[in-house]
């Protein structure tokens, strides 16, 4: 269970997460939505501990995340892995390698620094990959990748961490359609399949309505709006957004139009061993 308590964070005068409490269930799937400078990003960036808070706090199983420091801050961020808007891959290393990244806190470091990675560090790599379908790209440089491409790399990498939790910041802001239904199909997977905690930054409603189970609407750093997609009703979104909120609504509208060209049907997803279980055909 993670649990964030008055959670906020000030920046001079003005207050970018205002007394956020939530308690997050584990393997939910949860979409935090809201306008531009909402404090969407940055009630993630809190959660990684990528930024500290100026009030508040969060726990984890009990835990208090607040506090870490040294190694069981670097051991949190393992476990609590975050994906971004602009995939943050090396583009001229390789995908494999990429992926392997996502590795550096289980091995050695004179292992990593020397690329010293072992079969089973591989295994969980490649079957990352394959679960994305992007296994037949491990040897292709990242930047010879599209974005949607890229952002699967980035889900992949963050999958071989065995998080328990994954933030993903606006993760197909910069997607066309049919790239933004695969990677938010890659992050179900992950929900669904290995039973991982997921929290998505989204601006758009008919993703939020189509992919999660529970959403959070953030407006001026406060939460407004907390319930499931039948929830989110034209009034919700005019008061998430203001007068943004038309703009909004007609996006959304044409987004779904445009995936549901794109991609028609979306298969279900099916359990699975997790990751580590299947790289080794256990």
């Amino acid at each position: 269970m993670l649990v964030i308590e008055d959670l906020t964070r000030q920046y001079g005068d003005r207050r970018a997460v205002d007394g956020v409490s939530l308690r997050i269930e584990p393997g939910s799937f949860v979409g935090v939505i809201g306008r531009s400078g909402a404090g969407k990003s940055t009630l993630l960036r809190l959660i990684n501990r990528l930024a500290d808070p100026s009030s508040g706090r969060i726990l984890h199983d009990g835990r208090e995340v607040t506090t870490l420091r040294g190694r069981d801050l670097r051991e949190w961020r393992t476990r609590c892995a975050m994906i971004f808007q602009q995939f943050n891959l090396v583009g001229r290393l390789d995908v494999m390698t990429n992926v392997l990244m996502g590795r550096l806190s289980h091995v050695p470091s004179y292992r990593s620094l020397l690329r010293q990675w072992s079969a089973e560090d591989r295994a969980m790599a490649l079957a990352a990959l394959e679960s994305f379908d992007m296994g037949e790209f491990a040897g292709q440089r990242a930047d010879g990748l599209s974005g949607g491409q890229q952002q699967r790399v980035a889900i992949a990498r963050a999958l071989v961490q065995e998080p328990e939790i994954l933030l993903a910041d606006e993760p197909v802001a910069s997607l066309d359609p049919r790239n933004t239904r695969l990677v938010m199909d890659a992050l179900a997977e992950v929900n669904r399949r290995y039973g991982i905690t997921v929290l998505c930054n989204l601006h758009s409603l008919d993703l939020a309505r189509a992919y999660c189970d529970r959403l959070v609407g953030l407006a001026a750093g406060r939460v407004v709006f907390e319930g499931g997609p039948f929830d989110l009703t034209e009034d919700v979104a005019r008061r998430l957004y203001g007068l943004e909120a038309g703009e909004v609504l007609d996006d959304s509208a044409q987004r779904e139009a445009e995936q549901r060209a794109a991609m028609p049907g979306r298969p279900g997803l099916v359990p699975a061993r997790p990751v580590r279980e299947a790289a080794l055909g256990a």
